[in-house]
């Protein structure tokens, strides 16, 4: 994933008194992680001074100006090698002529140009947000014009067409090359690269004017309060009123989330699910239909049957049929329990509104009450267990011993906030420096609102056999210390801090020898799996007392109880939840591997198959269900799913019974993470789990809940 921000002026280098303590709640837990000595939350140095750190060509508080000299001089330097390795006679092409060239630029150039693109993300200076915005256009325009350069394409092609691979990863990297060039078109004729290039501008048009369709709608629906009964005081105070006292309900996400998993009325849920579904109408069904064939028409130019073979081919599952194979199965092997978990949620309607059927838009809402009365987990209470620096300790402690590193804070690195930390990380039995790691942890005015992890230097090895370590950055939304109370977690928030964290580990310890299959360089397919491997520990009895300790007490961590409860909760109502997923992924899938499909249509034939009887909602428009079909992940939704099933099967077969685990831990850091993408992820799997991947631990994770 990536995303970007630095100050136009150097911040101040103010003292920091962030003393993140190395506990568990549990007594005998907290003297062990003491006597380990976690390096990660050294306190910081009262005197600093601003170093830099040993191999980062990354540059943070670049001024607005110099991160646009900085742009010209990438663009300058790129458009030179480029012009080198073009002029290299066909009969002459060498790897050290053609395709070194080429991976050192990438290696060099890329913290560079992340260092002109980040800032956007993290700064509060207009005029660098604008600066960065606009560095990333002249790169971005650059690096299109250097993916068409046909005399670049015939030069690499010359030496691919040789055969005299130095080895495998190179190989890998020279065919990635002729990929890229070929995708766009410099294998055809002027012609058809000319009509490519007219889809693709209608196709970016088309998904910007959906996306914005969505964005501008300002639709809403007036309800009296009675109507919105189960809703909480804070959130109807939240609502706009009108003149005659009823309370505006919008169709944004975070209105509708409420109103269909709380609200009592079950007329309510209904006519907020409606409008939800109908959002703006005919024109996104329209421009989704379009964007479809024209999908299809760019992949025919390509030389696809259809749109959902040319995505799929550069991705693990390699064919749709693979795909549809993949999801039949897991909805096919789930159905029993889902059937079983919707005929409680029916029971469940039935005893508190008669006998009105059960409709898609009661789902959110008696999952929610089935849960509240088969689990005693009271997630506003258990916040209270999760504070900030306790957590990131125990997160700290689990991949260090784990994956056999060492986080050591460099207090005198140079940072965009005096929020921001900075980690060198090692190898614990050598002490080899592997990369580093920013922590922008706390929200911010004009700081980017999302969680994730953005690559800003990849490894890579080079022609001297010299290594560029990896460095990486992960943004969080946390909230500060306030008036001597602690900052605590939500444990979504838990969860999401260790999925972030497996990505960062992803990208300190791979060791491939291009920048291109470093850092998250991944197969898209596969991308996710380290992180969601992670997410497991945020269930297990051992990692729950670990990080948890109340705010007033951090030596009492949650009980036993409730850890059990949390790990039977995470499966409640999966298989029901799951064959959602698929429905949405089935019908993605077969809109882009089909021409002139009726989208509604299918989509009420899919709707009920899936779903075990339950109708589509009348009238609604299913391109406003699920807009990831119509922009960033268009025949891929499956691929969540099919991450999932990996990380299911790693964590079962190599994880359950032994947490931390080094050696285990150690297998999957070389074996999964060291080779990124430079390899296929089949053979990565199948060499660390010794065997083929199974979807057997998925299937049995998703039905282990019994109600």
């Amino acid at each position: 994933m990536t995303e970007s921000q630095g100050n136009s002026e150097k911040m101040s280098k103010q003292k920091r008194e962030r003393s993140l303590l190395v506990v568990s709640g549990a007594a005998a837990l907290l003297v062990l992680a003491v006597n380990l000595g976690i390096n990660a939350f050294n306190s910081h140095r009262k005197n600093r001074k601003n170093k830099d750190l040993q191999g980062s060509k990354v540059r943070v508080n670049l001024s607005a100006s110099e991160i646009l000299k900085l742009a010209d001089r990438i663009i300058t330097k790129s458009k030179e090698v480029h012009d080198a390795v073009a002029s290299i006679p066909l009969d002459k092409v060498t790897y050290m002529n053609v395709i070194s060239p080429l991976a050192e630029l990438e290696a060099q150039q890329f913290p560079l140009v992340q260092s002109c693109v980040f800032p956007k993300t993290i700064t509060t200076s207009d005029d660098v947000h604008k600066a960065s915005a606009e560095a990333e256009r002249r790169i971005d325009t650059h690096l299109l014009a250097c993916s068409k350069r046909e005399d670049v394409y015939r030069v690499v092609k010359a030496f691919a067409a040789r055969g005299e691979w130095v080895n495998a990863e190179a190989k890998n990297y020279t065919q990635a090359l002729m990929r890229d060039f070929e995708r766009n078109g410099l294998n055809l004729t002027l012609t058809k690269r000319e009509e490519m290039q007219r889809v693709r501008i209608q196709i970016d048009e088309l998904s910007l004017q959906y996306i914005q369709n969505l964005t501008e709608d300002s639709t809403f629906l007036l309800f009296a309060e009675t109507e919105l009964a189960g809703l909480p005081p804070e959130f109807l105070k939240s609502l706009d009123k009108v003149t005659d006292g009823k309370f505006k309900v919008t169709l944004k996400s975070h209105h509708v989330g409420a109103v269909l998993e709380l609200c009592e009325v079950g007329t309510t849920r209904r006519m907020v699910a409606v409008a939800y579904g109908k959002r703006c109408g005919e024109v996104n069904l329209s421009i989704l239909e379009d964007l479809v064939q024209l999908r299809h028409k760019f992949a025919r130019l390509l030389g696809y049957s259809s749109y959902a073979d040319c995505a799929v081919d550069l991705r693990m599952a390699k064919t749709p049929s693979k795909v549809f194979e993949f999801l039949e199965d897991i909805s096919n092997s789930l159905t029993d329990s889902a059937t079983m978990e919707l005929s409680m949620l029916k029971d469940l309607k039935r005893k508190e509104e008669g006998d009105h059927p059960f409709g898609i838009e009661d789902l959110l809402y008696y999952v929610k009450k089935a849960e509240a009365q088969q689990f005693n987990v009271d997630f506003g209470a258990l916040k209270q267990y999760f504070p900030v620096n306790l957590v990131l300790s125990g997160v700290f402690k689990i991949v260090q011993d784990l994956f056999g590193l060492r986080f050591e804070e460099m207090t005198d690195a140079e940072v965009w906030h005096s929020d921001v930390c900075v980690y060198s990380v090692f190898d614990l039995s050598s002490s080899e420096l592997l990369g580093h790691f920013y922590l922008d942890m706390y929200k911010r005015e004009g700081k980017y609102n999302h969680t994730c992890v953005v690559a800003l230097q990849n490894g890579a090895l080079s022609s001297n056999g010299s290594r560029q370590i990896p460095v990486v950055l992960m943004i969080a939304q946390l909230q500060k210390d306030v008036s001597g109370h602690p900052a605590l977690l939500r444990f979504s928030e838990v969860v999401d801090l260790f999925h972030e964290f497996g990505h960062v580990v992803q990208h300190i310890c791979n060791r491939a020898s291009f920048a291109r299959f470093s850092g998250l360089g991944f197969d898209q397919d596969f991308v996710e799996v380290p992180a969601l491997v992670l997410e497991n520990w945020c269930y297990e009895s051992f990692t729950l007392k670990l990080i948890s300790g109340f705010h007033q007490d951090i030596t009492k961590p949650i009980k036993d109880e409730m850890c059990k409860a949390i790990k039977r909760w995470r499966c409640s109502f999966s298989a029901l939840k799951m064959r959602q997923e698929i429905l949405y992924s089935l019908f993605d899938q077969i809109i882009h591997s089909a021409e002139n499909v009726d989208i509604v249509e299918l989509f009420k034939h899919l709707h009920p198959r899936i779903l075990l009887g339950l109708p589509m909602l009348e009238d609604v428009n299913p391109a406003s269900r699920f807009p990831c079909s119509a922009i960033g992940h268009e025949a891929a939704c499956y691929s969540r799913i099919w991450s999932e099933v990996f990380a299911a099967d790693i964590f079962a077969s190599k994880f359950h019974d032994s947490y931390l685990n080094q050696y285990v831990g150690m297998q999957f850091r070389n074996k999964v993470l060291a080779p990124g993408g430079a390899k296929e992820p089949i053979e990565v799997l199948t060499s660390f789990l010794g065997r083929e991947p199974s979807t057997q631990a998925f299937i049995e994770s998703k039905s282990q809940y019994r109600l």
